[in-house]
């Protein structure tokens, strides 16, 4: 006896399924991998493509004042923009200020 168990078990599979479905399956899984790396790489060329598109959609980006005059002694910390307001964070503060006119609207504390 000078097979290996190995060897014993690839002839008893081959007997039992036959050499045709065996090749069948490589060929399956060969064509199934083909498939996940082609999948893949569209899937990242995809990607790549939208994030490099540099033109940000106008319509949809809020109106940016010319400047911003904030009290003394306060710092932004953050800025977000509403439709017709904007508001600065600042320390333990947020300042509502109108779009339009620039005036301040509202103190709010944070605590």
């Amino acid at each position: 006896m000078n097979d290996t168990p190995e060897q014993d078990l690839d002839a008893a599979l081959e007997a039992s399924v036959g050499h045709g479905t065996v090749r069948y399956l490589k060929t399956l899984v060969t064509a199934m991998t083909l498939t996940t790396i082609v999948g893949l790489v569209v899937l990242v060329g995809v990607v790549v493509m939208r994030f490099s598109q540099t033109t940000p959609d106008q319509t949809t980006a809020p109106a940016l004042p010319d400047h911003i005059t904030l009290p003394d002694g306060v710092t932004a910390n953050a800025v977000t923009f509403g439709p017709d307001w904007y508001a600065i964070v600042s320390g333990d503060e947020i300042l509502v200020f109108d779009q339009g006119s620039g005036d301040l609207i509202k103190r709010i504390q944070v605590r």
